[in-house]
């Protein structure tokens, strides 16, 4: 009879925006469950992916990135947060080795220390791969400073550096338990779910710094097309909130959106293993971020 111990249990990251929370999410799944951009604010849902080990099963709630709220959707975006915070046996703080530890991270250091007596806080220094090794070194000696965590640890999620580590760490502080999800499932997110999230993605490449936030994506319809089993028909609508950004959205005679689908579609036939007929429209809900109604429907 085995002897071995099984754990099972949640983790989440938290960091400010464009902490490499998302792509470290996607190296320990080993698959991509969290869109990633260079975009600060891509993150709007807490997307869970899920670790299969031997030993363990370890579920990573990717979660937004937390920062001082200007509008209604800011504000709920950090309620997932804060929420998620109160779920998870253990919580990754990440923190960019590029970027020199500032206000934003103090913030939620104070934040995290409201929990830390009950659920252990590990530092992560992101990014590594990105700097010098003194860098890291300087970095890991400011994050000390900011908080006490439970472990430190440098990782790159890009070359692989540490991730292993860093899974080890997360388990090693999960209860004992059985398997939560079954073999296989790498998310419990709906299939609909991670289509808006890959054609948001496609959306954000290259646009101006201030669209990402006013960038919404519905699927109001993904169905198998009739009478072929090897073609899904997807239909969505990108909505934005000033005629302005409609035409940023589009380009020159709808060239950028045909991109934008043609990109989308490349990620989605991945993830659903079939050919992809994409059917994208552009609509303007004014001012949507700051409506509840509108958020509502939008899905926040």
């Amino acid at each position: 009879m085995s002897t071995t111990t099984h754990r099972s249990g949640f983790a989440c990251f938290v960091g400010r925006p464009n902490a490499g929370k998302s792509t470290l999410t996607n190296a320990l799944v080993g698959s991509k469950v969290a869109i990633t951009s260079s975009k600060p604010q891509t993150t709007r849902h807490a997307i869970r992916g899920v670790v299969h080990r031997e030993d363990a099963q370890l579920v990573i709630v990717d979660t937004p990135g937390l920062h001082r709220p200007r509008t209604l959707l800011g504000e709920r975006l950090n309620d997932i947060v804060h929420s998620t915070w109160s779920e998870v046996d253990v919580v990754g703080f990440c923190v960019p080795a590029d970027e020199k530890v500032g206000p934003g991270d103090r913030f939620i250091a104070a934040e995290l220390t409201k929990i830390a007596r009950r659920t252990p806080v590990i530092g992560v220094v992101t990014k590594t791969d990105l700097v010098p090794k003194e860098r890291v070194a300087e970095q890991l000696l400011a994050l000390q400073n900011v908080m006490e965590f439970a472990e430190l640890v440098p990782v790159s999620a890009v070359d692989g550096f540490q991730v292993r580590t860093l899974a080890d760490l997360l388990v090693s502080r999960l209860p004992e338990g059985p398997q939560l999800y079954p073999d296989g499932d790498l998310t419990d997110e709906p299939e609909q779910t991670l289509v808006a999230e890959l054609i948001r993605e496609a959306a954000l490449e290259g646009v101006h710094d201030e669209l990402p936030h006013s960038i919404a994506v519905t699927v109001e319809e993904m169905l198998p097309r009739e009478g072929r089993d090897d073609l899904i028909d997807v239909h969505a609508f990108l909505y934005v909130e000033r005629p302005s950004q409609k035409g940023i959205i589009l380009g020159h005679k709808g060239e950028r959106l045909r991109e934008v689908g043609a990109s989308a579609r490349r990620q989605i036939e991945a993830l659903l293993g079939s050919k992809v007929y994409l059917d994208l429209h552009v609509k303007v809900a004014k001012e949507w971020q700051r409506d509840p109604k509108q958020l509502r429907r939008l899905g926040f």
